[in-house]
């Protein structure tokens, strides 16, 4: 089963959105190999190609930029912050994503297991002890169940794609930046200048972010307290933050400790984004290695 939503059609051409790739990106920090291209035969990230999936993920940006409100944003975290959907471990929540596809991923239409797993073990290649890492590479879109009936079925722009704060102005390096005009934070003096409701250095543990897997799989990890450094921690909660540790907007709101995690960002970065091909991964070989490392990190079940 795939998790879809239905979308109108709104017949907007894409403005060019590509991310450059640096080249020295592409050799990464040790035995993982880069693939040239995505799932689809494309650039990595690029918003503007011609291909079967770029109009379903423009307008699925149109719809979060419209949507993800500093309000929005704190009634979700209020609800889900309860942790009362469910109660399994840190693999059952792995199983449930194989009826998940990302609808905002240009890169992959393979369920979402596929990519927990390459993310995973490329990182293991090359940072063989670093093992908090490797289970951060698998866990950190587990929150991507919250497309689930049992997680309340939310919408695609709800759970999945980039993140960005919200309660200040949205910067410009924000994939499909034009739509946030229909925001109705875009026009709110409260909202839409530089620091907003934060200040300098308040550090990003104080900003909200648009709700999605991010920061629901950040709260289930902290509030059934992981044992994970507070860069495993930070990962979870910004991978997806592509202005931040692409672009560098909103540094200005960071602390020194966010500034040491970014190093950790970074690193993980690569590996999230390029290990996303067609190679597949031998599930039960790997699984019990991970076991060990849930065990090690998490407690036998979660609230979720």
């Amino acid at each position: 089963m795939t998790i879809l939503i239905e979308q109108q059609q709104f017949g907007i051409e894409a403005e060019e959105n590509k991310v450059p790739i640096d080249e020295k990106e592409l050799v990464l920090d040790g035995g993982f190999v880069v693939p040239q291209a995505n799932s689809f035969g494309h650039t990595f990230r690029d918003y503007d190609v011609e291909s079967e999936r770029q109009q379903g993920v423009e307008n699925f940006y149109r719809i979060n930029h419209i949507n993800q409100t500093y309000d929005f944003v704190k009634r979700m975290r209020e609800e889900y912050g309860k942790l009362n959907r469910m109660e399994m471990s840190i693999w059952e929540c792995c199983e449930l994503l194989n009826d998940v596809v990302d609808e905002s991923d240009p890169d992959l239409d393979e369920p979402q297991i596929e990519h927990l797993l390459q993310t995973a073990e490329a990182i293991r290649k090359d940072y063989p002890n670093e093992d908090w890492l490797h289970l951060t590479g698998l866990i950190h879109d587990l929150g991507k169940v919250l497309l689930l009936p049992n997680f309340g079925g939310l919408p695609q722009w709800a759970v999945v794609g980039d993140t960005y704060p919200v309660g200040c102005a949205f910067d410009e390096s924000i994939v499909h930046h034009k739509y946030f005009k229909e925001n109705p934070d875009y026009n709110n003096p409260a909202y839409n200048t530089k620091y907003g409701v934060y200040s300098e250095g308040c550090g990003l543990n104080n900003v909200m972010m648009s709700f999605g897997h991010d920061d629901y799989m950040y709260l289930v990890a902290k509030k059934n307290k992981t044992t994970l450094p507070s860069a495993g921690l930070f990962i979870i909660r910004y991978h997806s933050f592509y202005a931040l540790h692409r672009s560098g907007a909103y540094k200005h709101l960071m602390n020194e400790e966010d500034a040491e995690n970014l190093k950790w960002l970074h690193k993980f970065n690569k590996y999230d984004l390029y290990s996303k091909s067609k190679e597949r991964i031998n599930v039960e070989e790997v699984k019990p290695y991970y076991l060990s490392l849930i065990e090690k990190y998490f407690p036998a079940k979660l609230r979720w």
